[in-house]
């Protein structure tokens, strides 16, 4: 089984596997908050600005855990309308969902980011980089959050993930490209495959960012 000593080092190792990518003018993404020290080393070798991506799922009500869309910042939102149709969830129970997960989005990047502004996804390539995938949903709400607002490619860069998770991911349409380091039989979870999996903090998301803006 192949282990990672850290984020850092598996950040490093990505960044080494996606020099041979035509990435265009990416922006690096990382997802909170594992995926941001995982994202830092990718942008500094890439020479490409860091930033996180944060997404919130509209879940159905009483059933949370099941999406019928997604919401990101600059007003981004897709919807699954399959599902809001089939749980016949009303205009005005959509409204109030999206406002108090556009509530939590909004504390969550003030948080991270301190009051700076997004960096603009407009006409660039969104390279979205996580700790690991299990399931995968993350990543795809994530890329097509990346979509809506303006990135016309999405590359997933991933250290490790389940098998079934990564082929899936691939076939979604809002994902152009995966670059994946290890994808393990008998896949369990993410943190078996690193040394150190210690949980990264608020704190540490904030900090990698104002490092990386006062680089540029």
């Amino acid at each position: 089984m192949e282990h990672f000593r850290n984020r850092t080092d598996a950040g490093r190792r990505l960044a080494a596997a996606l020099e041979g990518v035509d990435l265009g003018k990416p922006v690096v993404l990382g997802l909170p908050r594992g995926g941001v020290p995982v994202a830092a080393p990718v942008a500094a070798a890439l020479g490409a600005p860091l930033d996180v991506l944060v997404v919130r799922k509209l879940g159905v009500p009483g059933q949370p855990e099941v999406a019928m869309g997604a919401i990101g910042e600059q007003g981004a939102r897709v919807l699954n309308d399959d599902i809001v149709d089939s749980v016949f969830v009303s205009p005005g129970e959509l409204r109030d969902i999206e406002r108090v997960e556009r509530a939590e989005l909004e504390a969550r990047v003030a948080r991270f980011r301190g009051g700076a502004p997004p960096i603009s996804l407009e006409g660039r390539t969104a390279v979205i980089v996580d700790d690991g995938v299990a399931t995968g949903a993350t990543a795809r709400v994530a890329a097509v959050v990346a979509k809506a607002r303006g990135a016309t490619r999405v590359v997933l860069a991933i250290p490790v993930g389940a098998s079934d998770s990564i082929g899936s991911l691939a076939a979604d349409p809002a994902v152009d490209e995966i670059v994946c380091l290890s994808v393990p039989p008998g896949f369990m979870a993410v943190g078996m495959h690193y040394l150190d999996f210690a949980q990264t903090t608020d704190a540490q998301v904030a900090e990698l960012l104002a490092a990386a803006r006062a680089g540029d």
